[in-house]
């Protein structure tokens, strides 16, 4: 019963998405399709969420530990990443050493891969700071094993900046501290390639009321950008000049609170993920539909 009510909520939304023009095909309230209660606490701040339609596993990535050697001299982070299935049930946790922004799925490479903090170098040189690929086994846990992709890049902008990817024309959206300004940068390139001012006066919004480092690549044309509104509990879409195109409303009982500015959030699966760190023993990811575009 209470699928089939989701579901003739989530189809009404998308048919009153269709009415209101001004929304294009945002849906005006976020539809919560999936719950996914976190098994085993973090090791320091749940920093986002993944997808891997390989192995049709969700990713959780912790971060905040600096890399420092251990006894043996092997300089790792202690911040771990949580394997889920795709309904949201606990796999397994690896440690790869990283300590994770944002982790993303890479389909031109069929593979998991991580920026990690300070991959501009903005907070000076650290060991194991970069992009790099995760591994999977062939039963769909992931390793302890990364590979190199990128040096610190001083492209990225500042350190804690959450770089979302896009697949289609290999390049990334690094939404910077205190600001609507997002930069778009290529590994290929010594600079940014461009930047994109999101348009907050016609959202309502001013820079303080959003997520500090983070905006989602949606990958959805018309609306390839997306926004969490902390203050007044939305999530923003944009397309990619910066022109607002529409607001998805979060559940009014759903409990944000000063952290969701820094991190807890993501975009996987066609779902804008948010953390509510209240919510069962180790806090909660929710997976919103935010458009009737999503795949």
């Amino acid at each position: 019963m209470y699928f089939m009510q989701r579901r003739i909520s989530f189809l009404a939304a998308m048919l009153l998405g269709h009415s209101l023009s001004s929304y294009a095909q945002v849906l005006p309230e976020a539809i919560d399709s999936m719950q996914m209660p976190l098994a085993v606490k973090a090791t320091s701040r749940p920093m986002t969420v993944a997808y891997d339609p390989d192995y049709s596993r969700f990713i959780v990535a912790d971060g905040g530990f600096t890399a420092m050697p251990d006894e043996f001299g092997v300089v790792a982070s202690k911040s771990q990443v949580h394997v889920y299935d795709d309904k949201g049930h606990y796999v397994m946790s690896a440690k790869p050493g990283l300590s994770n922004r944002s982790v993303y799925y890479n389909p031109n490479q069929h593979r998991l891969e991580s920026v990690t903090y300070n991959a501009s170098s903005d907070m000076g040189f650290a060991p194991n700071t970069g992009v790099f690929s995760l591994e999977m086994d062939k039963q769909g846990r992931m390793t302890d094993n990364t590979e190199t992709l990128s040096q610190p890049h001083h492209a990225f902008g500042r350190a804690s900046t959450f770089a979302s990817f896009d697949a289609v024309h290999n390049q990334y959206y690094c939404k910077q501290e205190s600001s609507n300004k997002v930069l778009i940068v290529r590994l290929d390139k010594e600079e940014a390639i461009g930047e994109i001012s999101l348009d907050l006066a016609s959202a309502g919004a001013k820079t303080d009321d959003i997520s500090e480092y983070w905006v989602a690549f949606t990958g959805i044309p018309g609306e390839e950008l997306a926004a969490l509104d902390v203050d007044h509990k939305c999530v923003l879409v944009f397309d990619l000049k910066g022109k607002f195109i529409g607001k998805s409303t979060l559940p009014a009982s759903m409990k944000l609170r000063a952290n969701n500015h820094f991190n807890g959030h993501g975009y996987a699966n066609g779902m804008f993920f948010v953390f509510n760190e209240s919510e069962g023993e180790f806090g909660t990811y929710h997976g919103f539909h935010i458009s009737d575009q999503a795949k």
